[in-house]
């Protein structure tokens, strides 16, 4: 059965829209990052680990899936990695709360481990089931991508690995990524009279935003110390939880205002 084919530049159309509907996007765009911004947890950008992401980056890019899927799957597994982490946190809580006997961490540390391949590649089927231009991957796809990885499961428990995804995000996973942004930038850019053609700049944008996420810690750090001069750690880590929420922050104005209030 062949493979989802791989988007060309050429699958991308600038300025099909009404300027309306360029402004309505944006103020959307921007709701949904200062929602994800109020609610950026201390956990973010804990799950992404240059390895964790070329890993997606690559699997994605054997399956032939767009950029789009490979970003939101990354947004998917590192969102599912902090409701994880919050749940573990939540029930030690609970049990020195109400001195009862304490959770096996060791085992559940084990079965963390031992699902996480599982729950990756999850996220990265669950981004290609939002991406309806092209082809889903099938099941037997990625049970036979496990097996080759010495991973044996069934399609029960894939679909099962799927639901608890989905379950532990109550369904929310079809947020905009950073490369949603970029391509309404794009789009403002082209209506401004760009000389550059917006798909040569999206070609760019795409490299750019893979470094990002395949550096992120650097990349952010020099971003936030160019941002606030002679900062000490203790300011950029307070600033840290705020960044990690979203690549599409008004660097300069929020940075700013932090700074001044």
């Amino acid at each position: 059965m062949d493979g989802p084919r791989l988007a060309s530049l050429g699958d991308f159309q600038f300025g099909a829209v009404t300027t309306e509907t360029i402004e309505d996007a944006l103020l959307h765009l921007a709701q949904q990052n200062e929602q994800a911004v109020r609610e950026a947890a201390g956990w973010t950008g804990s799950f992404r680990e240059t390895r964790i992401v070329e890993f997606v980056f690559l699997l994605s890019e054997q399956w032939c899936l767009e950029k789009s899927v490979s970003y939101q799957a990354v947004e998917i597994l590192e969102r599912f990695m902090v409701k994880q982490a919050e749940n573990i946190c939540r029930q030690a809580t609970i049990q020195l709360r109400d001195k009862t006997e304490p959770q096996n961490w060791k085992a559940l540390k084990e079965q963390l481990f031992n699902k996480f391949i599982l729950r990756l590649v999850s996220c990265v089927q669950l981004a290609s089931k939002l991406s309806f231009h092209y082809k889903i991957i099938s099941n037997v796809t990625v049970l036979n991508f496990l097996q080759a990885l010495g991973y044996l499961h069934t399609k029960e428990e894939l679909l099962e690995s799927e639901l608890d995804v989905l379950k532990s995000l109550n369904f929310q996973i079809n947020l905009p990524t950073p490369l949603a942004y970029v391509e309404m930038l794009l789009e403002v850019l082209g209506y401004n009279g760009c000389l550059v053609p917006a798909t040569q700049l999206h070609a760019t944008c795409l490299t750019l935003l893979d470094l990002v996420y395949l550096l992120r810690e650097p990349v952010y750090e020099s971003l936030l110390r160019a941002s606030i001069e002679n900062s000490t750690p203790s300011q950029l880590q307070g600033l840290w939880s705020i960044c990690g929420a979203s690549l599409a922050l008004p660097w300069r104005a929020l940075l700013s205002s932090l700074t001044q209030s």
